[in-house]
């Protein structure tokens, strides 16, 4: 009982941490997309005009919209759980965690794990694109993250393009491998949990039914 309350508050904290990373790609996302005018910069183009940039091409801007609706699905889900298993808590001594509910679990973390993944590459693709388009453009730049101490044509602000893409990124990649930690933590909690353990032998079991099949004594003449 002890471990797998430990392992629960464990697989807790790490709720709290993935609820954190996608609030903070989820802003990231779109207070850059507000910098930009509504244009979602992941994918883009910028060309200087004159000695300010400007953009060129962007992408659709539902990219950005999935990148953070999936981040806002996961931060809501951990917040709900979070809540749900702290209620619980104090509510009941002895609260157990039902077998179908961790299946569901694991469930949801492989789905949350292929979004987060395919989020996380829509973002590092994204954001190098960008920056090719940038270092092409500007030849006095040799690192992209230069461009934000470079002018950029009003009513655009670039001046933390690039640190709010990096950390949506980072963030992503950071609730990507704590959904894996999750996944771990929920099967610890299954092998732990005692109805796990019926394939030993049955207590009430008579020694007929328990005694090794090809052991048996013969039957005296």
């Amino acid at each position: 009982m002890a471990l797998r309350r430990l392992l629960l508050l464990l697989e807790l904290a790490v709720y709290a941490c993935c609820f954190i990373c996608g609030i903070i790609t989820a802003a990231s996302v779109t207070i850059s997309q507000g910098d930009f005018q509504g244009k979602c910069m992941l994918y883009a183009a910028v060309h200087l005009n004159g000695s300010d940039f400007t953009v060129s091409q962007s992408s659709a801007p539902s990219i950005c919209y999935f990148v953070s609706a999936i981040s806002v699905s996961v931060a809501v889900f951990c917040f709900s759980s979070v809540l749900y298993w702290v209620y619980t808590s104090c509510i009941e001594d002895d609260f157990k965690r039902e077998r179908i509910w961790m299946n569901v679990s694991l469930v949801v973390c492989g789905v949350f794990l292929f979004f987060l993944l395919v989020t996380g590459c829509i973002l590092k693709v994204g954001r190098d694109r960008l920056c090719d388009s940038i270092i092409k453009e500007e030849k006095n730049i040799t690192r992209c993250d230069e461009a934000q101490n470079k002018p950029w044509a009003k009513p655009l602000i670039g001046t933390s393009f690039y640190s709010r893409l990096h950390s949506a990124e980072t963030a992503v990649w950071v609730n990507f491998f704590s959904w894996i930690i999750i996944a771990v933590l929920v099967v610890l909690q299954r092998r732990s949990d005692p109805e796990n353990r019926s394939r030993e032998e049955d207590p009430g079991a008579s020694p007929s039914e328990t005694e090794p099949f090809f052991n048996r004594p013969g039957h005296p003449q």
